[in-house]
């Protein structure tokens, strides 16, 4: 009896190895997703739902996210103390100030076409006004030309401020010896020049406060130019105006006050 040949069992099978790779690419882009929604706002709420995700997705662990982020928030106000917030707001209102007469005397100036004898500048100190003593002063003199004291009240009404501010007043010299019989050096010039520049100011306006003047002399010593060419000497010749702040960028009251 012939034996029945055995029917050969035919399965089919199916090359399923692509599926790997491709979990992987669908893993790296929900990844590249995720980093993109977060990256929009350095939110602390956003960066704990990212870590959540990332540890879901690679099994667990310590995600990086968990970290804390190096990236200042936003809102670095919000770290800040009420009274650092008042501080710095009182800071900023006096600098304002400062400002607004800064350009209250660059005004003055436009009007009067002095642009080549004045100028303004806001420094560490306050707002610095700086004038040229040639159109104030004779050589070797400390008397104000007259036809320069109507210039120097108007300057006065410039000055006056609410609260009141201190002033101070620094006359300088360039490096040519003084030995004449009213000033036996450039200190003495300087100071008088400041002095007598000053009694201008505080003469021309009842508004302004003596108390909150002062002058000194500082001779040749704070040269602003070299004095060995003519140009450089008519620089270094000259009384500046210092308006000093009334609040300091710590927010306390600047100790030049009165």
């Amino acid at each position: 009896m012939a034996k029945k040949a055995k029917k050969k069992k035919h399965e089919d099978h199916i090359d399923e190895s692509w599926l790997v790779p491709y979990a992987d690419i669908l893993t790296l882009l929900l990844a590249v997703f995720i980093i993109l929604f977060a990256s929009s706002s350095v939110d602390q709420e956003k960066l704990q739902r990212m870590s959540a995700v990332f540890n879901q997705v690679f099994d667990g662990g310590t995600s990086f996210l968990e970290q804390p982020s190096p990236v200042e928030t936003p809102n670095a106000e919000s770290d800040k103390t009420p009274q650092q917030i008042q501080q710095n707001s009182a800071y900023l209102k006096d600098q304002q100030e400062l400002a607004e007469i800064k350009d209250s005397v660059e005004n003055f100036i436009a009007v009067h076409e002095m642009e080549g004898q004045f100028a303004t500048e806001m420094t560490d100190e306050g707002l610095l006004v700086t004038i040229r003593d040639s159109i104030l002063f004779d050589p070797g003199k400390a008397t104000i030309k007259p036809e320069y004291k109507p210039i120097a009240k108007e300057l006065a009404d410039v000055l006056v401020s609410d609260p009141a501010r201190s002033i101070l007043i620094t006359g300088h010299t360039d490096n040519v010896p003084q030995s004449s019989v009213e000033f036996a050096s450039n200190w003495e010039l300087s100071v008088m020049r400041a002095v007598n520049f000053l009694k201008i100011i505080v003469g021309s306006n009842a508004n302004l406060d003596p108390r909150y003047f002062s002058a000194k002399g500082e001779g040749e010593y704070k040269a602003i130019a070299p004095n060995d060419t003519a140009e450089g000497r008519s620089k270094n010749r000259r009384v500046e105006v210092l308006i000093q702040p009334l609040v300091t960028e710590d927010g306390s009251a600047a100790k030049n006050t009165q």
